[in-house]
């Protein structure tokens, strides 16, 4: 049995890798702690083989006066979580990075892959992620396994951030941009699963986990109108103003631009975690 640590109470992330794991009892001995708790420095690692660190601020504002939060709880509490993991004997820590660290989205026009290689954080936000990151990296050593996962948007029903707020607009919108852009997402299940097999294989090393195909804003949008039961119209009028706009507008790029993975840099040996295809996805994210 493995026994896991999840480090950061009541996260969506977290709480839905929870759920996940307790449908195999026999398997895996899940617990949470609250990181906002000050005495969870007190709190006995020892017990558990793995801790899965999901505890950040989850969303980017432009605020900068948040700058000094995203790197205490984003970077510092990160690291002294993976150090205390260490110096107590847990054998692996899995560390959820994000795909921010890459920088922005491109413009519509533009489907080039993310060069893995070549990091462009543009906030703090992404900064403090990357700075983890790269630290937690170099605590690794025989004993001690690092797993870093580069998550692109993670959705599913009941999910916070840019996702339900499209779904809102698919309810309203009947007319849509007939815009083939390309998205690395991945679902809330197909996550959780990918998380398991890291779990249960001790597999360490850097990681991208996305969906089995890129998903696209016209496909969200059409797909969650068809389960809504509402008929929609796509059409090209807008398509050459919305690809100049993109290259100057971030707000455009961030709804019909692009930003992936490539998808061969997702395949893992033995990782078969693609549980829910997208169009199921979808319609789950939506019957709530």
């Amino acid at each position: 049995m493995k026994r896991v640590l999840i480090t950061g109470a009541n996260s969506y992330v977290g709480t839905n890798v929870e759920k996940w794991l307790m449908r195999e009892p026999d398997k895996y001995l899940v617990k949470t702690l609250d990181m906002k708790d000050p005495n969870w420095e007190k709190f006995d690692f020892s017990n558990f083989d793995v801790v899965f660190h999901v505890a950040g601020i989850a969303h980017v504002s432009k605020k900068k006066s948040l700058d000094e939060l995203y790197y205490k709880i984003n970077r510092d509490l990160a690291i002294e979580t993976a150090k205390k993991a260490k110096e107590s004997g847990v054998r692996q820590f899995i560390f959820m990075s994000s795909m921010i660290i890459y920088g922005e989205d491109n413009a519509i026009s533009d489907k080039r892959h993310i060069d893995i290689s070549k990091y462009n954080p543009l906030n703090a936000y992404g900064n403090s992620k990357l700075e983890a990151d790269m630290a937690i990296q170099k605590l690794q050593n025989e004993k001690f396994l690092v797993s870093i996962v580069r998550t692109p948007v993670i959705y599913g029903p009941k999910c916070k951030g840019n996702f339900p707020k499209l779904l809102k607009m698919a309810s309203m919108l009947s007319v849509v941009p007939n815009i083939s852009n390309q998205r690395s997402m991945i679902y809330i299940d197909n996550f959780s699963e990918f998380i398991k097999l890291l779990i249960s294989r001790s597999a360490n090393g850097v990681f991208y986990p996305q969906n089995s195909e890129y998903m696209s804003t016209t496909k969200i949008i059409v797909t969650a109108r068809k389960y809504l039961r509402k008929r929609t119209i796509k059409t090209r009028l807008f398509n050459l103003p919305l690809r100049f706009m993109s290259k100057y507008i971030s707000s455009i790029r961030k709804a019909y631009g692009n930003k992936t993975y490539d998808l061969n840099l997702s395949i893992e040996k033995g990782f078969n975690y693609h549980v829910v295809d997208i169009e199921e996805s979808i319609q789950r994210s939506i019957s709530i």
